[in-house]
């Protein structure tokens, strides 16, 4: 049995297969005009950059400062209360703390210690007897009970503190800012003090539950009654109490103090100041985030304008692309991804420099860089999707050049 070759079906091999555009390729020609043109991707993608930069340097200058303060508060507790005197109320006067006040608050369950100092009103110190009496640079001298320290978790930075015998001659404790503004380094060196030369026996390091106490010049409640009018009435408690039972000692410590008249006393939680603090760097820190987000957009609006100037240009490249079996797709894509590796380009150069901005302030100013992972994948994602929707409408109007417009132009 023969074939009948007029009605066997042949290939036909006068269609060719569908054009495909391998991703290699793909990258490949997605990268020509940044290759070519390599200043004008420069300086494109760097309007993305800054943007990224400023978003990852805020949020990791933020994050660093909240993790140091975080230590600082594990370090020193958010157990410390203090109680001072209320102000005026209409006519009446507050009544003064009681001299036992400190011993009172003692007896609360939970109390791990309490202690008490008391400004001293018209006693100054100076650096000499030559300074004129006006320029106190703001310093105080507070008489104070001697365990002060172990109750404000405070330290000493050279010397030693005050002890019963040292309590009752002229000698003083500074504070950390009093001895810088007054020129002491060292113990044993002499201080005006209320028309006397006092010995310094201790120099503080700051204390940041109790900033009082770095701008004052510390003595004990002995002299301080003996030889500056003191009324035995301190100004401010401070009490420490287990970490369980600091709001219900907060309820009962007024009550303590000043039986008569609880509303006369004003409690107060030094570690909710730095937290308050620490909120407000967060409002500072969304409005700078917004900013960066400004300076995003803004660089996504110069890789758009960067792409419709490549498509006006690269006419001719697109028509012969197209005659050699491109398809718009191939076109469209090859303008997408030009756009998006701009984008990226600027996203991860922006990243690396927000993260070493951020790593050089924080490593500045002593804290632990923090630079969260989720700002650097998230703002290298946020440039390639801006870099995608400014890109769309050029690599559309790209696809839509018909191959002769393009050709002839």
């Amino acid at each position: 049995m023969t074939r009948d070759r007029s009605t066997a079906t042949a290939p036909d091999v006068f269609d060719p297969p569908p054009s495909r555009l391998r991703a290699g390729d793909l990258a490949y020609v997605g990268s020509t005009g940044l290759r070519s043109r390599p200043m004008r991707a420069v300086l494109s993608a760097l309007g993305i950059a800054i943007g990224i930069a400023a978003m990852v340097a805020v949020v990791g200058i933020s994050s660093s400062s909240r993790e140091r303060l975080n230590a600082q508060l594990d370090e020193l507790g958010t157990n410390l209360l203090t109680a001072t005197v209320g102000p005026p109320s209409g006519s009446a006067v507050p009544l003064p703390l009681p001299a036992d006040a400190s011993a009172r608050v003692e007896r609360i369950d939970g109390v791990l210690g309490a202690t008490a100092t008391a400004d001293l009103p018209g006693v100054h110190v100076y650096a000499n007897s030559l300074v004129d009496e006006g320029r106190t640079g703001g310093l105080t001298v507070t008489a104070s009970e001697l365990d002060l320290l172990s109750v404000v978790g405070a330290t000493l930075e050279a010397g030693q503190w005050l002890n019963p015998a040292t309590a009752s001659l002229p000698t003083t404790v500074l504070g950390a800012t009093a001895a810088e503004r007054l020129g002491v380094r060292e113990v044993g060196s002499q201080v005006w003090l209320d028309g006397r030369n006092t010995t310094v026996v201790g120099i503080l390091g700051p204390v940041p539950l109790a900033a009082e106490l770095d701008i004052a010049a510390l003595v004990g409640m002995p002299i301080a009654v003996a030889e500056y009018d003191y009324a035995d009435n301190p100004t401010r408690l401070y009490e420490r109490s287990d970490e369980s039972a600091v709001m219900a000692v907060s309820t009962l410590l007024a009550r303590s103090i000043q039986p008569p008249a609880p509303g006369d006393v004003v409690v107060s939680r030094p570690s909710d100041a730095l937290s308050a603090r620490a909120a407000v760097d967060e409002v500072f820190t969304g409005l700078l985030l917004a900013l960066g987000s400004i300076s995003l957009l803004v660089g996504g609006i110069g890789v758009a304008n960067t792409m419709i100037i490549s498509v006006l240009e690269r006419r001719r490249e697109i028509g012969l692309r197209r005659a050699i079996g491109a398809t718009r797709r191939h076109i469209r894509l090859q303008f997408l991804t030009e756009a998006v590796l701009l984008s990226a380009m600027g996203g991860l150069a922006g990243a690396g420099l927000g993260a070493a901005v951020s790593a050089a302030v924080a490593t500045g100013n002593g804290w632990i860089p923090v630079v969260p992972v989720w700002i650097l994948a998230g703002g290298v994602l946020a440039t390639i999707a801006i870099g995608a929707v400014a890109g769309l409408y050029p690599a559309v109007r790209a696809a839509r050049t018909p191959p002769s417009v393009a050709l002839s132009s």
